[in-house]
């Protein structure tokens, strides 16, 4: 049974390609059903006195998508940012540079999901109250998609491909919106990659 969190010499001596395969050994262990036990409650007395995370994940608020469960990571492993459709702005790419910068972090992910109803409705231009400003910021990735079939969520082939391209502008636009991290990564202080969730077999592809 694991009882202690990631602390400060721990965390001091990960590197971003360790934390990176840390993530998706975790991952595997949840598809296969060998999650690790965990000790929650001597976790959370031992988070009360601080906090180093090994990573940031920017995920979609998509219930089906657990961030920490499908990681198999306990209390005080991970920051997570969520959004519908997974993209950034100013006060997540502030959430990324603290988390990073500041409380240590040693990697980015951005995680996109299958089946990303956000995406979706983007791809179907829909128009309903915030929702409209939300989807403007996955339109560029529809826009930048490539298919010769229908370009709505009619078309699973496109919206697959839409949630791929998601992902690959949002780290993009990390990098140049960001000096702080974009500077990290080119140190090799940091790594910020993308993947995608499959919410029917719960695997995690890099992308």
């Amino acid at each position: 049974m694991i009882t202690s969190i990631v602390n400060k010499e721990k965390q001091t001596n990960f590197t971003p390609q360790t934390v990176l395969e840390d993530l998706l050994e975790g991952n595997k262990r949840f598809t296969s059903a060998k999650t690790l036990d965990r000790d929650y409650s001597s976790q959370l007395k031992q988070a009360v006195e601080g906090q180093w995370p090994k990573a940031v994940v920017l995920g979609c608020i998509d219930s089906r998508v657990p961030v920490e469960t499908i990681f198999d990571q306990g209390v005080g492993d991970l920051f997570v940012a969520r959004v519908a459709g997974n993209f950034e702005n100013t006060d997540i790419l502030g959430s990324m540079e603290y988390s990073c910068k500041v409380a240590g972090s040693k990697l980015v992910m951005v995680l996109g999901h299958e089946s990303c109803g956000a995406v979706k409705a983007a791809c179907d231009d829909v128009k309903l109250g915030n929702i409209t400003h939300l989807l403007s910021n996955i339109k560029p990735a529809v826009e930048g998609t490539k298919e010769d079939g229908e370009r709505n969520s009619s078309n699973p082939e496109f919206v697959a491909k839409v949630i791929e391209n998601n992902v690959k502008m949002t780290i993009e636009r990390i990098r140049e919106k960001s000096e702080i991290l974009k500077e990290m990564e080119d140190n090799g202080e940091i790594k910020i990659v993308g993947g995608v969730y499959s919410i029917c077999t719960g695997a995690i592809t890099l992308i």
